[in-house]
């Protein structure tokens, strides 16, 4: 069995920090959920991203800017449908986690007829470094192995990092009313529920994780100290 978390809205910071919490808690079931945003847009970064780069590239307009626990590169958030996943990882390589996943999100997605996509090809180490040319890097303006696609453009992409033995997810799907649809979140469940060979059981968010959650947020991920770290 695993859990599909149902969460309340929440801004930027206290996404990231419930998925830590989550990913800290040592629960003994994998955890997926989708996450609920407080109105208006907002921009995640990567860990290992410099926060002057991001300022050049993140206007007033794009809303509160945080640093995510996992790599990758900006984010924008406003339309995309968000979620996170926590579990404890079969698989030992990066590579091999994003294939096992991003695979079976895409063979869900087209036989619920959510979408067609399809893999984009070889690409260089080079596309995952967080910047190039001096510049932090867009997680969807240069598609990687494994991202997903549709029509030539990304649609799907992740953001790992581990924690001792269980492994945090962050994946973002951008597609015309992905958030408003219910078939692209039932496709993305059915998929990491085929991936990790389990069945999801919905559970409302628990008072003592919020609690650690809110907590984190004002110690950590709503600070100058983490989103200013580099």
């Amino acid at each position: 069995m695993a859990i599909h978390l149902l969460t309340p809205a929440f801004n930027v910071y206290e996404q990231m920090a419930l998925d830590e919490v989550l990913v800290r808690a040592d629960l003994p079931e994998p955890v997926l959920r989708f996450y609920h945003w407080t109105q208006g847009p907002a921009v995640t970064f990567g860990y290992a991203q410099f926060y002057a780069d991001i300022q050049k590239q993140c206007p007033e307009t794009a809303g509160p800017v945080c640093r995510r626990p996992t790599g990758g590169g900006i984010v924008f958030h406003g339309e995309d449908l968000t979620f996170s996943l926590v579990f404890e990882s079969v698989w030992n390589r990066p590579k091999e986690i994003y294939a096992r996943l991003h695979s079976a999100i895409e063979k869900a997605l087209m036989q619920t007829g959510a979408l067609y996509s399809s893999r984009q090809g070889q690409v260089t180490a080079q596309a995952y470094l967080p910047q190039q040319n001096g510049a932090a890097t867009g997680c969807f303006v240069n598609p990687v192995e494994d991202d997903l696609l549709s029509g030539g453009q990304k649609i799907l992409g992740g953001a790992i990092r581990r924690f001792g033995s269980k492994v945090l997810y962050q994946g973002s799907l951008q597609y015309e009313a992905v958030r408003t649809d219910p078939s692209f979140r039932r496709a993305v469940q059915l998929g990491l529920a085929e991936a990790l060979q389990v069945s999801f059981r919905t559970v409302p968010l628990e008072e003592d994780l919020l609690l650690k959650a809110r907590l984190l947020t004002q110690e950590q991920y709503k600070t100058d100290a983490w989103n200013q770290k580099f």
